[in-house]
């Protein structure tokens, strides 16, 4: 595969290349919902005058700059993952790895951004993006989120940074950004646009052209605009993602959807998102059967219209799902609870592969050169490995 590190060494190291597929019998696949009953309401515009007030207060920088100033090394991984068709991967440093506070959730890529096109390469970089949600300390609440950008490119070191994710408060006269609260269970990044998962309204919108400079001084509580006017500190950080919009569902009938984890679909132009939920038992999460729903842009768009109805819905037989793919009719779903991955088609019907534990959302990325794969990533302290497997080994 054109220009991936630790391919050869990881799977030599792992033996990953010659497990064998633990498939179960095929099991009963999904019922089909009436999707009418699914919508979104966007609007990309809701924040345009405060964030044109932070961009002319801080200035902003490019993906490229920010990769060029890139200040975390990511590493091979090490541990034993026991998946089928295991191609490569990396994990997190030291730091990142053992941190009880942030949790790695989403994963989608330069590939979902710009496609096959220049090598997948998004100003000049073929990226992985994994969102983290924050706890206020190790069993605190969720406090904040962030995204990570990691080069995935041998032209480029191993290197990846953190940005906040804010949303601008204020007034235009004196701009203000605040933390933004959600688990970031999914993301998807298409065009310049990034899609967050915020689990009981949607998605947030942000757009990946709009990154903003912040001082990283101050102390790692402070956050926001300064009694000078001029300084603004966001936890240390030296860059923010502030939001552009939101994109807020509803549902005619029925419970409302809990927006788990989102992935971006290209052949049909669409967003996919799923809910994780529990057959019983739970007390955080609804015990009632999970459902998974598309949603397509508007034609010729990375953006959703105004007001847009699902295309597609489904009630699924599974619990505990963290994770959604779908791609060419063909839908992917990965449950942490179960450690397995479902690959479900009308034709096809459904089928059960052995997965890993801490599993977390799914990334479809299309190779023009060789074999496309699924990207994914753990959650797990001290496991958080982010890796790809051949697609051909999870379904036809």
């Amino acid at each position: 595969m054109r220009k991936r590190m630790f391919v050869a060494a990881a799977v030599a190291a792992l033996g990953v290349g010659v497990v064998a597929v633990p498939e179960a019998l095929a099991a009963a696949g999904p019922a089909v919902l009436p999707a009418g009953q699914f919508t979104l309401a966007a609007d990309y515009h809701r924040y345009d005058e405060l964030n044109s007030a932070l961009v002319a207060k801080l200035g902003t920088a490019a993906v490229h700059t920010v990769m060029d100033n890139a200040n975390h090394d990511r590493g091979a991984i090490t541990d034993s993952l026991g998946v089928a068709g295991y191609q490569t991967g990396f994990t997190f440093d030291s730091g990142d790895n053992s941190d009880c506070a942030n949790y790695p959730q989403g994963i989608t890529t330069s590939r979902d951004a710009v496609g096959t096109a220049n090598g997948g390469n998004y100003d000049g970089h073929q990226l992985v993006l994994v969102s983290w949600y924050t706890k206020d300390g190790c069993d605190g609440a969720s406090a904040r989120s962030r995204i990570t950008l990691v080069d995935w490119d041998a032209t480029y070191p191993n290197k990846y940074r953190k940005i906040l994710l804010v949303e601008a408060t204020g007034t235009a006269a004196a701009p203000n950004f605040r933390d933004v609260k959600v688990h970031a269970g999914g993301v998807s990044w298409y065009g310049d646009y990034l899609y967050v998962a915020d689990t009981g309204h949607g998605m947030r919108v942000f757009d990946m052209r709009k990154i903003l400079k912040t001082d990283t001084g101050g102390s790692a509580e402070q956050i926001g605009r300064q009694a000078d006017g001029s300084t603004y500190y966001a936890h240390n950080y030296a860059y923010v993602l502030p939001q552009v919009g939101t994109v807020t569902a509803a549902t005619t009938s029925g419970t409302p959807l809990a927006w788990s984890s989102i992935s971006l679909d290209r052949v049909s132009r669409s967003i996919v998102m799923n809910e994780y939920t529990c057959a019983s038992g739970c007390t955080d999460y609804p015990n009632r059967a999970p459902r998974a729903v598309r949603f397509p842009f508007a034609a010729g768009a990375t953006t959703f219209a105004a007001a847009t109805s699902a295309s597609e819905a489904l009630q699924l037989p599974w619990y505990r799902l963290n994770g959604v793919a779908s791609h060419n009719g063909r839908w992917w779903f990965n449950s942490s609870g179960s450690k397995q991955l479902y690959y479900w088609t009308p034709a096809d019907g459904a089928h059960t592969y052995a997965w890993v534990s801490g599993g977390e959302s799914i990334s479809y990325w299309e190779d023009a050169d060789s074999a496309d794969l699924l990207w994914s990533l753990q959650e797990s302290v001290g496991h958080r490995n982010v890796f790809a497997v051949t697609q051909a080994t999870y379904g036809a």
